[in-house]
């Protein structure tokens, strides 16, 4: 989940960078090498691009399946010739690192990028890359748990303040209005009055 999270910040600051760099041209001249160079790090520290890594294997693992579908006698030469390609193609990798860099280079200032390498690169850094992802499970598990106890506290406290409530007054609820047994689980509409 902190990976999906991880994937969908960096998404939005690749989509922030790009309208920076749209609207602001002449900015994306002003990035010094050293800014660049700290984006670098901080974007192999924090292994930002890791997530893409089986692009370019996937991508060529379908093709040979595709090719070879349809020419199965050409098994051999199809493997072959796709394997040399995609070993070619490799080199481009460098082009998502330099603009992931950029990317980063935009939106966090030189000092902000060494400190984030700094951390990530740290053992309490290194161990929030590793262990993060099931802490964040861990804590989405215990949201779930807390969302449902909160909503059944909410609806059995209420009903039962109100029924005091209308007694009080001397009103009579409609049978079955004050029930709060089952609250209505997060998505689903609760039961017309």
């Amino acid at each position: 989940m902190n990976l999906v999270h991880r994937v969908r910040r960096f998404s939005a600051m690749v989509a922030a960078s790009a309208v920076l760099a749209v609207a602001a041209p002449a900015f994306a001249q002003d990035i010094s090498e050293a800014h660049l160079k700290a984006a670098r790090d901080a974007v192999a520290a924090i292994k930002a691009t890791d997530f893409y890594d089986g692009i370019l294997p996937q991508a060529a693992a379908a093709l040979k399946a595709q090719m070879i579908d349809k020419n199965p006698d050409l098994q051999e030469v199809i493997t072959s010739t796709v394997d040399d390609t995609t070993l070619k193609l490799a080199g481009r990798r460098t082009d998502l690192e330099k603009e992931t860099a950029m990317a980063y280079a935009r939106v966090f200032s030189e000092e902000d990028l060494k400190a984030i390498a700094v951390f990530y690169n740290s053992p309490a850094g290194k161990k929030l890359l590793q262990d993060g992802p099931i802490v964040t499970r861990e804590a989405a598990k215990a949201a779930d748990i807390w969302q449902r106890g909160i909503a059944r506290d909410l609806a059995e406290q209420a009903a039962t303040t109100l029924e005091a409530t209308l007694k009080e007054k001397g009103l009579v609820p409609k049978p079955g209005t004050l029930d709060a047994a089952e609250p209505a689980q997060q998505g689903e509409a609760a039961p017309a009055n």
